[in-house]
Parts: C-alpha cells; structure tokens; sequence
C-alpha cells in the first residue's frame, strides 16, 4: 500500500480506515490490515476492533454528550522547560505516572512539576502521550512515539499516530496527528475519546 491512509466516520457508525499501514491489538500482537476496515465505535461489537453492525441494534449517535474534562490549555513552568495540557484531550492511559511519577502525579500540586526530573525525562513522556493532551509549549507535538499508525488500548481507545484527524477540531492545542479515538462509544467528545471508558469501567469483552 502506497496511498495516504484515510481515517472516516460514518454517521452513527463505524470508523472506515483505508490504506492503513500498520495496526496492533490490545495484547500487542500486530494486526492484519487490509485496503479497507470498518473499526468498532459503539463499544458493542463481538468481534473488536471490527465492526459487525451492532451500533444499529445499539442506537449509537456519533455525537452527544458533555466531554468528561474541561477545553483549557494550562501551562505549567519549569526553569528549562514548559508543559502544556489539555484535560477534555487526556484519555487517562496514564503514560505519563507510568515513566516519570517524580514529575507526573495526580497526588502533588500542581500535578506537573518539570523541574522534579530531566529535560530528557519530561520529553519521553510527551512523546509518549497518545492524545496529545500534553505537550511542550515551544514544540507542540513533535515529540511522536515510534508505534503503529493505530494502537487498540486493551479496554480503551484507538490510539493514532500519523494518520490525519477525521474531524478538524476537538479541543485547544490539539494535534492532528495524534490523538485518541473512542470507541467504547460513551465519549461525549466523540469521534475522540474524552476518558469516559475508565469513568465507566468499560472492557473489551462487553457485549450488547
């Protein structure tokens, strides 16, 4: 495949990916992709991350709802460097407690603190934030993990690395090329994700 890989939603349907080139699951193993691919959004499929028509049966509406977090860019400061971030952009994969907690914890305030690590430190977790929801102030996004063009979170969203945003805007300081996907299908930001999966302990083996 040499085309643009194309990212569609279809209304109160499926997200249509065409031409992707790479794509993993949940248990990390690397998925088969074919020229064109209907992936699950409703959270209802027996057969995720593909679609089988169960957002008919679902009543799925692709949009609704009141996203989980606030559209604000807040900036914390740091004597070498300067964190941004989004909360209705963050989808609470938790990439950032995993790799520098030093820096990154919930349970200090402010819950960023640049100057609690390295330079190098803070930009691993940048690069790997999979919404976007942080960034640096003065290279917004550059900073890309290396991963699959789409990665399955096991009981969470599509995470997109590269392909062009479906839709053009989705909150302040965004990335077009990186961001969350929903698809459990309880985002009230849909198409993306606004965290609403771990609020609602949805899982992968749900079911309608």
């Amino acid at each position: 495949m040499t085309e643009k890989t194309v990212i569609e939603e279809r209304e109160n349907g499926p997200l249509v990916i065409k031409d992707l080139k790479s794509m993993t699951g949940p248990d990390g193993a690397e998925i088969d992709c074919k020229p064109v691919m209907a992936l699950c959004r409703c959270g209802q499929s027996a057969n995720k991350p593909f679609c089988d028509g169960s957002h008919k049966e679902a009543g799925f509406q692709s949009r609704g709802g009141t996203p989980a977090g606030r559209d604000r860019l807040i900036s914390y400061e740091g004597a070498a460097v300067t964190v941004t971030y989004n909360p209705m952009l963050c989808s609470h994969a938790a990439e950032c407690g995993r790799l520098a907690p030093h820096i990154f914890n919930p349970e200090q305030k402010p819950w960023i603190q640049p100057d609690n690590g390295t330079i190098e430190e803070v930009e691993a977790v940048i690069r790997s934030c999979p919404s976007g929801a942080l960034a640096l102030a003065d290279d917004p996004h550059h900073l890309m993990a290396e991963r699959a063009e789409i990665t399955v979170e096991k009981n969470g969203p599509y995470w997109v690395t590269g392909p062009e945003s479906p839709v053009d805007f989705h909150g302040e300081g965004a990335s077009a090329e990186k961001f969350v996907l929903c698809r459990c299908g309880l985002s009230g930001n849909k198409p993306y994700c606004d965290g609403s999966h771990r609020d609602a302990g949805w899982k992968d083996d749900q079911e309608s």
